[in-house]
């Protein structure tokens, strides 16, 4: 690379998995709740809850767990025992021990990078949980910059970008609400490396024509990216 490029990095479900446990424990909240709602219905409500409920717990496990507390309690018109809400709380202390899986690529990629590109992580969610991930992904030490934020805004990327040149400055992830929309609004390239699975609150849709957007089917392409844009 002849300039030396800022990439800065979702974390969950960019860098590791992340979704696929959430949907995992929603299922067997399906199964817990089956006396009292049929499933797409309950996915309904506890959409609804988490949408209503971001702004005061904001994002991550145990904003999920409160908002399936809060369903169970409002489709079971308060009849739901205290052994689920027991069991409810222990599937959310068991997903946050639960061990980080790297996506494929990711450890090739940031290694390559690592020492010839400025690398952030800009993830948001729970402060404590999303630390423990990073520490556990082996990841950390290659990363210059660790940034843990209530909210993936315009103004939040503006800040967090201000330090470095925003003409070799990227944000890549798998969210186009949060990791693509803003990037481009703040100025700086975005690039959109989808996973199987996207939450509800995160889904939009592409920007149309724009010339710093890029979609790339896995990590394994970004480097060929990122010597094409130098």
């Amino acid at each position: 690379m002849t300039k030396r490029w800022t990439l800065a990095f979702d974390a969950d479900d960019t860098l590791w998995q992340n979704e696929t446990f959430f949907r995992g424990t929603q299922a067997h909240f399906e199964t817990l709740m089956a006396p009292f709602c049929a499933p797409e219905h309950l996915e309904q409500r506890l959409i609804a809850a988490e949408r209503r409920n971001v702004a005061r717990y904001g994002y991550g496990i145990k904003g999920f767990v409160l908002s399936m507390i809060e369903t169970a309690v409002e489709v079971s018109e308060q009849r739901v025992s205290a052994d689920v809400i027991h069991e409810l709380l222990t599937m959310g202390k068991d997903m946050l021990v639960h061990p980080i899986d790297l996506l494929p690529g990711v450890e090739e990629v940031i290694k390559q990078f690592h020492g010839q590109a400025d690398l952030i992580i800009i993830t948001k969610g729970d402060l404590m949980d999303q630390e423990r991930k990073v520490a556990q992904s082996g990841l950390g030490d290659y990363f210059d910059d660790i940034q843990i934020v209530s909210e993936k805004t315009a103004e939040v990327y503006q800040r967090i970008f201000a330090k470095h040149d925003t003409a070799r400055a990227m944000m890549i992830g798998n969210s186009l609400k949060s990791d693509i929309l803003p990037a481009l609004e703040a100025g700086v390239w975005a690039t959109y490396i989808p996973h199987d699975l996207t939450w509800a609150l995160e889904q939009a849709a592409e920007p149309e024509n724009h010339h710093r957007f890029h979609r790339l089917v896995s990590m394994g392409e970004l480097p060929e990216l990122i010597e094409r844009l130098s």
